[in-house]
């Protein structure tokens, strides 16, 4: 019986068959089981793993009568597959003419995409289908249609060769010349493939044989390029286009002929007028191309053709190079032959026997040495072909090199011989082992002070490392070599072939060295020795090596007097802690400490290696030893948030409480970081030894001002659940005055929340409210929730000054509009030198506060009020040059007659100094009269006095200071940069509360 899940499987059952056969009895009988299931319900919307469904199969299957049973069921005929092609796509490919008009008439989209943007016309084009082309065309298909590459339905049609559709298409009248988003016209593509009778028509048509594509070829390029291009080429070239023209990298098109090896077309190309030694951008010709991929015939075409054999291409290579280069042999006779001297160097010194012995092949080789080549002949960098033949480990060249004679001792520019360099390269170490039998030195460093054993060990090539130690013992020849060869110690390696091949983790290198080097602590510039670089990187299998051939575990370095058990611990190498700790004698080695004091188990929490934390406690490290700072390694799971790490530690006993050198605790740094996970288990902690979590730092900071300081809100919420933090302690700097500082409202909601409104008329020592702290750093959204929550808006501090005065001190401009404007500030207050908030503003030459507080004044006597000494805020405006404050002022009424301690008018007042501003009365006194009782004539006969003096000495008091104390908000000692301090010495801050203002 069928159920309906198998009569979906069954219906796409029934009709893929149909691929197989089109037999019309085959397509009745499957159509009467397509009749059957469907009265059963069959799911005709099912789909397969391509997702297509039954009328896609149908479709591409030319199952007519099955579609025609399908279609009325179907709420939508265009549904797509995984491709994105709907059931016309697959038709249209198909070829079914009758299909698609079945399709188009129940509404199939014509003009639907595919996941490439590729038409119904794109596929019927490229397949040839020239009537099902023609019914799209008659229902509206766009014959100028591009897929996501600027594909049109020609190009479809070019490329696959599909004559009848190009004609089709092209008496359409559709743009011949149209580019694709490589700029390539169909003329291009079909080049590209090969169609020749889609070229002839497309040219017959007048399509453009010179048109460039993006990268600048033109369809002669590609005709020149491809397989099967012969004919197009041809085509191409009878019909005027130009064998000359360029690609945007200099390539003609015999450039591509010479890449490609296409020899009948290049000498078409070359008969046709084609310039043989043309250059690429590269300044190579086509037979340096020709050379370089051994094509010879066309070697052969060109020189017989007139091609320059001695023109230099790329790094001024002649073609020659490049055939040696490469290897073709019969390429470098057919070049040898044109004649000339072939010990010419190219642009970095290097002969063609260079390039030969790089390349590796002998017979390239034998044909230049029995030329006559120079085999001592050096490079630019002091390098002979035998250098070349050692590097690329060409064991025929290097053999050949050395029976002629050349030198197997000869150094470069870094003091290189062979030796170094079969060192380097030799795997298998025959080259090397020929070098040395031919007396080759191992005993030679270069420049660095390097000899053969350092780059064997550097590249792990045991092999080479054991044959140079049946030469020579290498610990003799360690010693030899250093003080014969070079005596300048500035010049001795400071790294020993154990170094280079522990820290790259050879191990059966170093296998072969600590045979014979019996120094196995030999230190590096820095005093780090094999071992510690080893562990450093986590090679096991080295560490191993040396621990068992006895090297020191607890050596110390010179700069961070660090353990390679500090090494191993630090970058999470738990395999090769175990080995180091398993090893290391005495056992209190698992608490050593550097030169900052840190155990390895502070540096693997720090760095939240968990495995290395639990091999470290289990071999019973102290899980509370201090630091220099007095920091232990729960103290650095905190800064870090490693929460595994942590929870290690306070399994195995770790106290929380722990105060370091500034008296914080982990708790202080978990909440100061945000680490809301490390925190929690913190607390749980303290609370399961009935511990006080809320003590305070050495400022009197608790966790919870640190928390409100960095803006921690779940910190802060997980700290107000705990009983000890719902009241107010430590520093009278709250945490309330620590979150509206740093403008982290959200956190002092939480605090008002919880402790109550009360907190917002909160004073520290110097009587600063959470308003102050506000608006003096401007935070508009902290201001409006305290005064929401009836902050006292004219508290006054120790000095006097209200929030108002504060902000307009420090030019706040957001706060003194909504202090003056929402929270009507009392603007008459004064401080303790009675300066009222406008003094203050025009002090620091604020101009925008001023003007903010002037336009709510409009008592006169508030324009002229005073301060201490004496000065109206036009005396202070004027001083600082605030001329719309004065224009303002002096519109208001303010008084330019009014006189301060001094005796100067705000006129005077303007001057620079005392002395000026004397001359400047005496001036104005003598420009204009005025009575002895003016302000004028009393200021003048002061100057004149003081002048007149039998003391000769001169002396003004300075303007009077608006502020009594020259105090200010700066921030918080930085708890975020608290990783920083456990690496480097730092002196202590003095971050106390009130002095952050």
């Amino acid at each position: 019986m069928l159920t309906f899940r198998t009569m979906k499987r069954e219906l796409h059952c029934m009709l893929l068959p149909i691929l197989e056969t089109q037999k019309s009895l085959n397509c009745l009988f499957y159509l009467e089981a397509v009749q059957v299931l469907l009265k059963h319900s069959a799911d005709v919307n099912a789909r397969d793993k391509n997702w297509q469904t039954p009328l896609h199969i149908a479709a591409a299957n030319k199952a007519v009568k099955c579609a025609e049973a399908l279609v009325p069921l179907l709420s939508n005929v265009n549904v797509s597959d995984r491709a994105g092609r709907t059931a016309l796509h697959h038709a249209a490919f198909s070829g079914h003419g009758e299909m698609v008009k079945l399709l188009l008439s129940r509404g199939a989209n014509i003009n639907a995409f595919d996941k490439k943007d590729r038409r119904a016309i794109h596929w019927a084009a490229y397949m040839g289908h020239i009537e099902v082309v023609k019914l799209l065309v008659a229902h509206g298909a766009e014959v100028t249609c591009k897929d996501k590459k600027s594909y049109t339905p020609l190009h479809a049609a070019a490329s696959s060769g599909m004559i009848s559709v190009v004609k089709y298409l092209l008496d359409l009248g559709v743009d011949m010349n149209e580019p694709n988003a490589y700029g390539n016209t169909p003329l291009h593509v079909a080049c590209y493939n090969g169609q020749d009778v889609v070229v002839n028509e497309l040219i017959d048509c007048g399509a453009n044989v010179n048109q460039k594509n993006e990268k600048g070829f033109t369809p002669l390029h590609f005709a020149a390029a491809s397989t099967h291009g012969a004919l197009c080429l041809e085509l191409l070239v009878g019909n005027g286009a130009d064998v000359n023209m360029k690609s945007k990298d200099g390539k003609t098109p015999l450039h591509m002929t010479a890449l490609h090896g296409r020899f009948s077309r290049s000498q078409t190309i070359i008969q046709s007028g084609a310039v043989i030694d043309c250059e690429d951008k590269n300044g190579n010709t086509p037979l340096h191309i020709a050379a370089r991929y051994g094509h010879e015939l066309l070697i052969n075409t060109l020189i017989t053709s007139g091609a320059d054999t001695a023109k230099r291409g790329i790094h001024g290579m002649f073609p020659l190079h490049l055939a040696a280069l490469s290897g073709f042999s019969d390429c470098c006779r057919k070049l040898l032959s044109s004649g000339f001297d072939i010990d010419t160097p190219d642009d970095f010194g290097r002969t063609c026997l260079h390039a030969a012995a790089a390349g590796g092949n002998l017979e390239c080789l034998n044909l230049l040495l029995n030329t006559g080549a120079d085999f001592n002949k050096k490079d630019k960098f002091g390098r002979s072909p035998l250098h070349y033949a050692a590097a690329n480990c060409n064991y025929q060249c290097l053999f050949a090199l050395v029976g002629s004679g050349a030198s197997v001792n000869d150094l470069d520019e870094r003091g290189c011989t062979p030796l170094h360099y079969a060192a380097t390269s030799d795997t298998d170490g025959k080259c090397l082992e020929y070098l040395l039998r031919n007396d080759a030195n191992p005993g030679i460093r270069d420049k660095q002070g390097y000899n053969a054993v350092h780059y064997s060990a550097a590249y792990g090539h045991r092999l080479c490392l054991q044959l140079i130690a049946s030469e020579t013992p290498l610990d003799v020849l360690m010693e030899t070599s250093g003080t014969d060869m070079l005596s300048d110690s500035d010049n001795r390696a400071t790294i020993s072939p154990l170094h280079l091949a522990a820290y790259h983790g050879h191990h059966q290198a170093l296998e072969v060295l600590v045979q014979s080097l019996l120094d196995l602590d030999v230190r590096n510039s820095s005093g780090r020795t094999p071992l510690d670089l080893a562990a450093f990187k986590g090679h096991v299998e080295c560490v191993d090596v040396l621990i068992n051939q006895g090297a020191s575990i607890l050596v110390k370095d010179y700069i961070l007097k660090r353990t390679p058990i500090h090494a191993a611990a630090t970058n999470g190498h738990s395999e090769c802690l175990r080995l180091l700790i398993g090893n290391a004698e005495p056992q209190n080695a698992v608490d050593i400490q550097d030169g900052n004091g840190q155990t390895p188990l502070m540096l693997s929490v720090l760095n939240g290696h968990t495995d290395c934390v639990y091999s470290l406690l289990n071999k019973g490290a102290n899980v509370d030893a201090k630091d220099k700072w007095g920091r232990t390694a729960l103290h650095r799971g905190a800064v870090t948030g490693h929460e595994e790490c942590v929870d290690a530690l306070l399994q195995h006993g770790a106290k929380c409480l722990f105060r370091d050198s500034r008296g914080r605790t982990p708790i202080h740094l978990s909440a100061a970081c945000g680490h809301i996970g490390v925190l929690g288990a913190l607390l749980q902690s303290a609370a399961s030894v009935d511990a006080n979590p809320a003590i305070a730092d050495n400022h009197g900071y608790t966790a919870l001002h640190w928390a409100c300081y960095n803006g921690h809100e779940t910190c802060v919420e997980l700290l107000l659940e705990q009983e000890v933090f719902q009241k107010m302690e430590g520093n009278a700097f709250s945490p309330l005055h620590c979150a509206v500082i740093n403008d982290n409202e959200g956190a002092a909601e939480m605090l008002i929340d919880t402790l109550g409104a009360s907190i917002v008329n909160t004073t520290d020592s110097k009587g600063r409210t959470p308003l102050h702290a506000a608006a003096f750093t401007d935070h508009v959204e902290c201001l409006q929730l305290l005064l929401s929550h009836n902050a006292q808006v004219n508290s006054v501090d120790s000095s006097g000054k209200t929030p108002l005065m504060m902000a307009a001190e420090n030019g706040q401009t957001n706060t003194v509009e909504m202090l003056v404007s929402s929270a009507s500030a009392d603007l008459t207050l004064q401080d303790n030198s009675k300066n009222t908030a406008l003094h203050l503003a025009c002090s620091k030459g604020h101009e925008t506060s001023a003007l903010l507080i002037l336009e709510k004044i409009t008592d006169r006597n508030l324009i002229n009020a005073t301060n201490a000494a004496l000065q109206t805020p036009l005396h202070v405006a004027a001083r600082n040059g605030l001329t719309m404050v004065v224009q303002e002022l002096l519109g208001k009424g303010a008084s330019v007659l009014a006189v301060d301690e001094n005796g100067y008018t705000p006129a005077l007042a303007c001057a620079p100094n005392k002395d000026v501003a004397d001359c400047l009365a005496l001036i104005l006194a003598t420009m204009m009269p005025v009575s002895s009782s003016s302000p004028l004539s009393s200021l003048t006969f002061n100057a004149i006095n003081r002048y007149t003096n039998t003391s000769k000495t001169v002396s003004f008091e300075a303007l009077p200071i608006m502020r009594n104390e020259p105090s200010s908000y700066c921030s918080f000692n930085n708890v975020g940069g608290e990783q920083e301090y456990l690496y480097t010495d730092v002196d202590e801050l003095n971050d106390s509360d009130s002095e952050t203002y």
